[in-house]
């Protein structure tokens, strides 16, 4: 394994590793659970994602679409906020 690897372990009710079994091995790890720090699930796209689809009267999703997407989630935590243990917003 890389040195400082991040984990997106996304299995949902079990993460394929959990974070107990990692440690501190790993640099960051997330997980679709929210009984764990750094909690990753689709539904911190909605309704935004879609809104701009509708408004903008797009036909399909692409890869630019979700990548302004992931950028906006990304700026919700403040520079002074992020670490290992909050990657994403908690709200």
């Amino acid at each position: 394994m890389a040195k400082n690897p991040i984990i997106f372990a996304m299995a949902n009710p079990d993460p394929e590793i959990m974070p107990e079994e990692v440690g501190r091995l790993a640099k960051i790890i997330a997980t679709g659970r929210s009984d764990y720090s750094n909690q990753i699930n689709n539904v911190l796209c909605f309704p935004g994602l879609f809104r701009g689809v509708l408004d903008c009267q797009a036909r399909e999703i692409n890869d630019q679409m979700l990548f302004v997407a992931a950028n906006a989630i990304a700026s919700v935590v403040a520079e002074n906020e992020l670490s290992e243990d909050y990657i994403i917003p908690a709200y």
